[in-house]
């Protein structure tokens, strides 16, 4: 049976693209349709725009610290919304045409328009258009999700934070996980009266206890109004803004609430069910290790799949994909060791493998853990501590993870990540000779563990 194409690809982001380009490259004929803009959430809405705008969100802290090494009367002046967001604009436009040209270049033939599943071997556009495939791929990402409380449709969602026209005097955030805390972050440093209201008694549920309670009490002290164990039950128009009425009956009014509650795969209308593929309870596609879906032509990679929801994860999936079935070189991620950093500020959250809690439930784990303030920030004044800790195996002497809480943490967890992964043990890194005067290396000066969890069971995994 001959098809319009080998693989068509529903989705042009960070995954979707990267398996198109690397099959094209292998000689593939490939199709691709995206409906929004090519480059995906990373590049249009999430990771670039919401690092760039950390970066300027910094300034009046760092002239802050500039005076106390000194520089009298340093100050970051006022900050222009409309002059960074042009920047921004213009630099999110030279991003997609860079991803645009790199698709043509490789030969991938793109629709910008919305594509579903019709069949096996077959997909519709949305002009109608029927088109057949080999191979269909599906990379379509996640969505920001609402909590379904009464007014929320007054809020705004998270991809709504780069459209603003301009930025709102009072600001609700609503939510405790990383894209919460950075938003929030972001604002505080932009001069934003900024409060965040979390269900939770610690954000970042699911990362480790000592990540969770270290930035839990850094939004405060930087001046983010935090409560816990709150939320909102229902949004009114109050005026220009919006008044939120909290569960326990208390209400506020705001300027912009944000709703920062969670994403969800964006499967909905793409036509899986008619066509047969597997999802998971929480809508997600459900996938083998090899990125197949249970009809043996579709596959999946990304946040569509609800793996892990990060970026380097979908291009990784999405280049073992194409080397898999194109380029003769079968290979799949695995996921269990995926680094990963949250960019809030002064410090970043970073981690890789086992947390604490995890170490606790499994048993047969040292803990090498030290707090510090860091010689910069102490110098200007600050009693800002840093955190490192690595969890080891007692039996096999490995580092089964590592969790950082400083400045530029993200910079340091990629290094990290690098010998865990390779599956370096304790000693190894006790043999790297420290560079002085540094943060990190405090990775390599923890001599003797802080705490031990005794193993619950003679096996163990």
């Amino acid at each position: 049976m001959s098809f319009d194409y080998d693989l068509f690809v529903i989705g042009g982001g960070s995954g979707g693209v990267r398996a198109a380009r690397i099959s094209a490259g292998y000689g593939a004929k490939v199709g691709l349709a995206e409906e929004s803009r090519m480059g995906g959430t990373c590049v249009i809405r999430g990771c670039v725009p919401k690092k760039l705008m950390v970066f300027a969100s910094t300034a009046p802290a760092e002239a802050e610290q500039a005076r106390g090494f000194g520089w009298e009367g340093a100050t970051a002046g006022s900050f222009s919304w409309d002059a960074f967001k042009a920047k921004l604009d213009a630099e999110l436009n030279r991003l997609e045409a860079a991803y645009t040209r790199g698709l043509e270049a490789a030969g991938v033939n793109i629709f910008h328009q919305r594509a579903r599943i019709v069949g096996p071997h077959e997909v519709e556009l949305a002009d109608g258009m029927r088109i057949s495939a080999r191979h269909i791929l599906i990379a379509a990402g996640g969505r920001p999700q609402l909590p379904g409380i009464p007014g929320e449709d007054l809020g705004l969602i998270s991809d709504d934070l780069f459209l603003l026209d301009r930025l709102p005097g009072k600001v609700l955030v609503v939510g405790g996980g990383f894209i919460s805390c950075e938003f929030a972050t972001i604002l505080n440093g932009l001069g934003v009266n900024t409060t965040l209201v979390y269900r939770g008694d610690k954000v970042l549920r699911g990362f480790d206890m000592d990540l969770r309670e270290l930035l839990t009490m850094q939004l405060a002290d930087i001046g983010i109004h935090v409560r816990l164990k709150q939320q909102p039950a229902r949004l009114d128009k109050a005026g220009d803004g919006v008044r939120v009425t909290f569960a326990d009956g208390q209400s506020e009014d705001f300027d912009a609430v944000i709703f920062a509650t969670g994403r969800t795969p964006y499967t909905k209308g793409l036509g899986l069910e008619a066509a047969g593929v597997g999802l998971t309870p929480n809508g997600a596609i459900a996938v083998d290790e090899w990125s197949q879906t249970n009809i043996p032509s579709i596959f999946a990679v990304g946040d569509v799949t609800d793996r892990v929801n990060l970026t380097p994860v979908a291009i990784r999936e999405g280049h073992a994909f194409a080397d898999t079935l194109f380029g003769n070189n079968p290979h799949h991620l695995n996921h269990d060791l995926v680094a990963g950093a949250v960019y809030t500020r002064p410090h970043e959250v970073a981690t890789i493998g086992m947390t604490e809690d995890e170490a606790i439930r499994r048993g047969g784990v040292e803990i090498y853990d030290t707090r510090f303030r860091p010689m910069k920030s102490l110098f200007a004044g600050s009693d800002a501590r840093v955190m490192m800790k690595l969890i080891v195996d007692e039996a096999t002497r490995k580092v089964l993870g590592c969790q950082i809480f400083g400045p530029e943490a993200g910079e340091l967890i990629q290094l990290a990540a690098i010998p865990i992964t390779m599956g370096a043990t304790k000693e190894d890194f006790d043999r790297t000779v420290a560079v002085h005067p540094t943060l990190a290396e405090e990775l390599v000066t923890m001599r003797q563990p802080t705490r031990r969890h005794e193993a619950t069971a003679p096996d163990r995994a």
